[in-house]
């Protein structure tokens, strides 16, 4: 029985122990929750004010951002918070024995490029987003013009800035590639003639006389190291005559040493070229592509007469730059077709650079996918008439034109583009088509050969040569 009653009194012990242990616990638990913070929520938008209103003495207040939201202390209990930016910070403030802590959460306010947008286009649903270094367009619109002048606008109010433009129509393509097929046609005609005559002696001359006659127009003979010796009462005459050119007739008599060089030459050209570049580009990025080759330019350097090499593209080129507005597709076009022109190049140190003849587009279209559009009339006709003549003596009746010399050219160059754009998507690997095959075997098999037999064909050539067992 004593025991008993020692084994009860030593459990109420224990307990009693245990509550006074936890009785703090709980009390301090209790304490913290009633003076935890209750955080309260103040929405405004940037650029505007609100006054926050406190039922007991201010004494101190912090925020963390001021960028985003700034406060100050206007009364003892009122507070003035302006919304600068968009964000969310926090305000607290201390009073006598208190403190109270806010979110401030500041809302980006409508634009004024949103304000212009909605009373341009009333009943769109057109959202503007910015920022520092762009501008963001989404929302739906009825119309593809709506589309297309929206983002006009969102690009002239912030030139600096780059406007990205996610305005959807109902029905529009989700495709954001576009495929450029172009045809280029050029079609050259040519027809040039020429006429002259150049007379002349020898470089002894003829019965003391030394001659020649040329307009100047095409190259005639010259005379060098002409000398005359006197000696016994003779005369000795010697003497060079130098071509460069011998033109397209030339007569030359030995006994009386006299000649002539005529130029008579006619001739005709025509060219014709066709070029079919495709090109892909995605929604507003520049593409661009060239078919033709560089040629070598050498630049001298300075004062140290040094020269370099530069490189010149010429051939066929084509740069665009698509935007898909709907099923709409807007195309910056530029084509341009240049070629060498040896007639108008110049030599440099024995070397002869060619000239460029460019011809070149720049224009803007808006088609749907699949239309073609076509850009000709680009016409070059070059005329050129050249007379010269020996003055009197071109005059003279029917000998006259035996002094006179012309020169007659005429060009002709038309170029066409036509440019189709597509809209165009990936394939999956379930959609590429099969590969053309050929329906044959690659090499033949040889006669008897067992690899026949297989299928797909098959062969012991390459094998090690079977051996009887």
């Amino acid at each position: 029985m004593i025991k008993e009653l020692i084994a009860v009194r030593r459990a109420t012990l224990v307990v009693a122990l245990a509550a006074i242990v936890c009785l703090p616990l709980v009390a301090a638990g209790g304490q913290a929750q009633r003076t935890a913070p209750e955080i309260k929520r103040v929405s405004l938008t940037a650029g505007r004010s609100t006054v926050l209103t406190t039922d007991f003495d201010i004494t101190r207040i912090a925020v963390t951002n001021p960028a985003v939201g700034d406060a100050v202390v206007v009364q003892p209990r009122e507070i003035l918070i302006d919304g600068k930016s968009a964000g969310t910070v926090s305000l607290i403030v201390w009073g006598d024995g208190r403190r109270d802590q806010y979110d401030l959460v500041v809302e980006q306010g409508v634009t004024n490029l949103q304000q212009q947008l909605q009373a341009l286009f009333p009943g769109e649903d057109i959202r503007v987003n910015a920022s520092d270094e762009a501008i963001i367009l989404s929302g739906q619109v009825s119309s593809n013009p709506v589309m297309l002048r929206a983002g006009e606008i969102a690009q002239a109010t912030s030139s600096k800035v780059r406007v990205i433009n996610m305005l959807q129509l109902p029905g529009g393509s989700e495709s954001q590639q576009v495929i450029l097929q172009v045809r280029f046609a050029e079609v050259n005609r040519r027809a040039m003639t020429e006429l002259g005559s150049s007379f002349f002696t020898g470089g002894t001359g003829y019965k003391d006389y030394i001659g020649r006659s040329t307009t100047q127009q095409f190259p005639a003979p010259n005379f060098n190291n002409l000398k005359s010796t006197a000696a016994n009462g003779q005369v000795d005459v010697s003497g060079e005559l130098t071509f460069s050119d011998f033109l397209n007739l030339f007569v030359l008599n030995t006994k009386y040493n006299v000649g002539a060089l005529i130029k008579a030459l006619q001739s005709t050209g025509f060219f014709q070229s066709l070029a079919e570049p495709n090109l892909i580009a995605y929604n507003g990025q520049e593409a661009s592509f060239l078919a033709g080759g560089e040629i070598p330019v050498p630049v001298v350097q300075g004062n140290t007469n040094s020269v370099s090499v530069q490189f010149k593209e010429f051939g066929i080129r084509l740069t665009f730059t698509p935007t898909i507005a709907g099923d709409v597709i807007r195309l910056k076009v530029r084509p341009e077709v240049s070629t060498l022109d040896f007639g108008n190049g110049i030599t440099l140190s024995g070397f002869r650079i060619p000239a460029l003849s460019t011809r070149r587009a720049e224009t803007d279209v808006e088609l749907r996918d699949g239309q073609s559009f076509v850009i000709a009339g680009l016409l070059d006709n070059v005329t050129q008439d050249t007379n010269q003549a020996v003055p009197g003596l071109s005059r003279l009746p029917i000998i006259g034109n035996l002094f006179k010399s012309k020169s007659e050219r005429a060009e002709r160059t038309e170029l066409m583009v036509l440019i189709t754009p597509r809209l165009v998507r990936p394939l999956d690997p379930d959609e590429v088509p099969p590969l053309p095959t050929r329906p044959r075997e690659f090499l033949p098999a040889p006669v008897g050969d067992i690899g026949s037999q297989l299928e797909g064909g098959g062969g012991t050539v390459d094998a090690p040569p079977a051996r009887n067992p």
